[in-house]
C-alpha cells in the first residue's frame, strides 16, 4: 500500500494516464477559442498539483479550526496581499471554489429569499448565475432583467434605471458572460445609489483587463465585486471576492462557514502564484495583445462577411452572427464542424436570436488562450480563414481534414506552454 502511494499516475492508473497524455495533446494540437478558458503557466500548473492539496484549513489565517495551518496562513495572505494590490481592493477573500459560488456569498450576505435583483438577460449576454430559473438565484430571489437594444445591441443605461425605478430591486448585477463592450460601472452605481439597491460587480471575464487599467474598475462604485481566477487573469479555477472594509465580516462569514467548508489551499497557492504573475509588467503587455487580437479577428471575420454583435469588441471576446454567411447553419451545427477542424468554440445566442438556446445563431469567440501561446494580431488573420474555410466546408469530411492540418502546423509554431 505504501509503495503504491509513491508511484506516478501512469504507473498506478495507466487507462487514466492515457486520458491525461489525450489531453495534452488536444490542447496543444487546437486552436482555443472559448472565451472563459486559457492555458494557466507552468508555475501556476506545479502550485495545483502541490502537497497543499492534503491540507484541510477551515477558517481564516489566525483562526483556524486545525492545527498545522502555518503555511496554509502564509499562502492565503500572500494571494490576498496580492490581489488587493492587483485591484485597489480594501478587502478580499480568495476562498470561493468559483466564481458561482463567489456570487452565491455575495447573495447570502446582501439578500433574503424573494428580494428582487436587477441583472442582464443571459439571452443578451449574461449569465446563469444572476438570475436563470434553473439556478439557485433564480430560484431563490425575484429576478427583474434588463437587456441590450435591438439598435445598437449595447445595454442601454436609460432603460437600466426605468426598470431600477420601477421595481426597487434590493441588488443590481452588471457584469457578463457575452458582452463585447466596455461596461459603465459608474453609471451602474449612480443609478443604484438612486433606488437604494447595493451593486455587484462580476468581473470574471475582464479581470484581467481591470488589473492592468485597460477597463475601468468596479472598486470604488460596486459594494461587492465577483470574480474567477482564470479567463483573462490566466489563474487556477475558482473564485474571489472584493469588498469594502464595512462588508468584509459579512462576507467573510457568507464564505465560510455560510456557504463553504475546508478552502482548497492548493488552489489558493496557485491564485497567490497568478496573482504574483499579474503584477508584472508583461502581463499589461499579455492585456493588451489580447484586446488587439480581439480586435484583429473582429476585422477579419467582418472582412469575410461575418456580422459581429454591435459592430466589434473592446474587450477580448466577440459574438459572430452566423446568418449573413451561412443563413441555415445553427451555431451547434457550427462548433460540432469547427471541432472537427480543430478550433474549439462555443454556441452562444445572438441578442433577440429567434433560435433556441440549444441550437443559436451564433458563436462565442475569446482571443485568451491563442495569445497566452504567442499568436498575435498577424495570425488572427489566419484564424479567421481557417474558421470561415472549415465552416464553409458544409459538415465534408476531406475538407474538414485539410483545414485541421492547417491548424496543428499552426500550433506546432505556437506550443502550449510545459514543464
Amino acid at each position: 500500500m505504501l509503495t503504491a502511494l509513491s508511484k506516478s499516475l501512469s504507473e498506478v492508473d495507466p487507462d487514466l494516464a492515457a486520458v491525461v497524455g489525450r489531453e495534452e495533446q488536444r490542447q496543444q494540437n487546437t486552436l482555443e477559442l472559448i472565451a472563459s478558458e486559457n492555458h494557466v503557466s507552468v508555475a501556476v500548473r506545479e502550485a495545483v498539483g502541490s502537497v497543499f492539496t492534503n491540507k484541510y484549513a477551515e477558517g481564516y489565517p489566525g483562526r483556524r479550526y486545525y492545527g498545522g495551518c502555518v503555511n496554509m496562513d502564509a499562502i492565503e495572505d500572500v494571494a490576498r496581499d496580492r490581489a488587493r494590490q492587483l485591484f485597489n481592493s480594501e478587502h478580499v477573500n480568495v476562498q470561493p471554489h468559483s466564481g458561482a459560488q463567489a456570487n452565491a456569498a455575495v447573495f447570502l450576505a446582501a439578500l433574503q429569499p424573494g428580494d428582487t435583483i436587477l441583472s442582464l438577460d443571459l439571452a443578451h449576454g449574461g449569465h446563469l448565475t444572476h438570475g436563470l430559473k434553473v439556478n439557485m438565484s433564480g430560484a431563490l430571489y425575484n429576478i427583474v432583467h434588463y437587456g441590450v437594444t435591438r439598435e445598437t445591441e449595447r445595454i442601454d443605461i436609460d432603460a437600466v434605471r426605468h426598470l431600477a425605478r420601477e421595481h426597487k430591486p434590493k441588488l443590481i448585477i452588471t457584469g457578463a458572460s457575452a458582452y463585447p463592450r466596455t461596461i459603465d460601472f459608474a453609471a451602474f452605481a449612480e443609478i443604484a445609489r438612486e433606488v437604494g439597491a447595493a451593486l455587484m460587480a462580476d468581473i470574471a471575464h475582464i479581470a484581467g483587463l481591470i488589473a492592468t487599467g485597460l477597463h475601468p474598475s468596479p472598486i470604488g462604485h460596486a459594494e461587492f465585486t465577483t470574480t474567477t481566477t482564470h479567463k483573462t487573469l490566466r489563474g487556477p479555477r475558482g473564485g474571489m471576492i472584493m469588498c469594502g472594509p464595512d462588508h468584509a465580516k459579512l462576507i467573510d462569514k457568507w464564505v465560510f462557514p455560510g456557504s463553504q467548508g475546508g478552502p482548497l489551499m492548493h488552489v489558493i497557492l496557485a491564485k497567490a502564484v497568478a496573482f504574483g504573475e499579474a503584477l508584472r509588467p508583461e502581463f499589461k503587455q499579455y492585456q493588451q495583445q489580447i484586446v488587439q487580437n480581439a480586435q484583429a479577428l473582429a476585422e477579419a471575420l467582418g472582412g469575410r462577411g461575418y456580422r459581429l454583435v454591435s459592430g466589434g469588441t473592446d474587450n477580448h471576446l466577440m459574438l459572430v452572427d452566423l446568418r449573413d454567411v451561412h443563413p441555415d447553419l445553427t451555431g451547434k451545427q457550427a462548433e460540432q464542424w469547427l471541432e472537427v477542424a480543430g478550433i474549439i468554440v462555443n454556441k452562444n445566442m445572438i441578442p433577440f436570436d429567434e433560435r433556441k438556446p440549444t441550437q443559436t445563431s451564433g458563436l462565442r469567440l475569446g482571443t485568451p488562450a491563442l495569445t497566452t501561446r504567442g499568436l498575435g494580431a498577424a495570425e488572427m488573420a489566419t484564424v479567421a480563414g481557417l474558421i470561415h474555410a472549415a465552416l464553409s466546408a458544409e459538415g465534408d469530411d476531406q475538407k474538414l481534414a485539410s483545414v485541421r492540418d492547417d491548424v496543428q502546423a499552426l500550433c506546432a509554431n505556437f506550443p502550449v506552454p510545459h514543464a
